[in-house]
């Protein structure tokens, strides 16, 4: 059998930390070439994205507080895939609530690692097309800060180029969606 083929062996499992969005755990290992170490991990549900395209050609974009980078950032609407839930169920009501928009046509883009190397989180990332404004305003969750921003797309990559949208979600989900837009 040829080297990386085989798994590891899970010598040890501990859940140090179990949460509502996602859990921390430490683990030892045993690698197929008899080595051992401690890896930690974050076990996430996943989450999904949309880059949503207006009817007029522009990119709804929320610039929302993140606590981890201490800063509101540019990113396209997305949210955690919740128990029982589908990639596709949540980007369909994550662009409502976030940024008061339904989408007709949907065309998946791909998937994609978040942080492999500590998390086993993966973003489904979504084009959304034929869009509806909602004639009732999104009503934000409590522990949301969001403000909508509509870009075109050569505005986005400029931001990105520039370093105001600094999203890795965001900016990959954008490479995806380019050849569409």
């Amino acid at each position: 059998m040829p080297y990386g083929s085989e798994p590891p062996q899970k010598l040890r499992e501990n859940l140090i930390y179990h949460g509502r969005k996602f859990d921390f755990e430490a683990n030892r290992l045993r690698l197929p070439n008899q080595s051992e170490g401690d890896w930690e991990c974050i076990r996430h549900p996943g989450g999904a994205l949309a880059v949503p395209l207006t009817n007029d050609g522009k990119l709804a974009i929320v610039r929302q507080y993140r606590f981890a980078a201490q800063g509101r950032l540019l990113e396209f609407p997305a949210g955690t895939i919740e128990v029982g839930e589908s990639p596709e169920s949540t980007i369909e009501r994550e662009i409502q609530e976030e940024v008061g928009y339904v989408g007709t046509t949907w065309r998946k883009l791909g998937e994609f690692f978040l942080a492999p190397g500590y998390s086993d989180e993966i973003i489904y990332a979504f084009l959304a097309t034929d869009l509806t404004k909602l004639e009732v305003p999104p009503t934000q969750d409590e522990d949301e800060d969001i403000e909508v921003v509509l870009m075109t797309p050569d505005e986005v990559e400029t931001a990105i180029l520039n370093g105001e949208m600094t999203d890795g979600k965001s900016m990959a989900a954008f490479l995806l969606a380019k050849p569409y837009l």
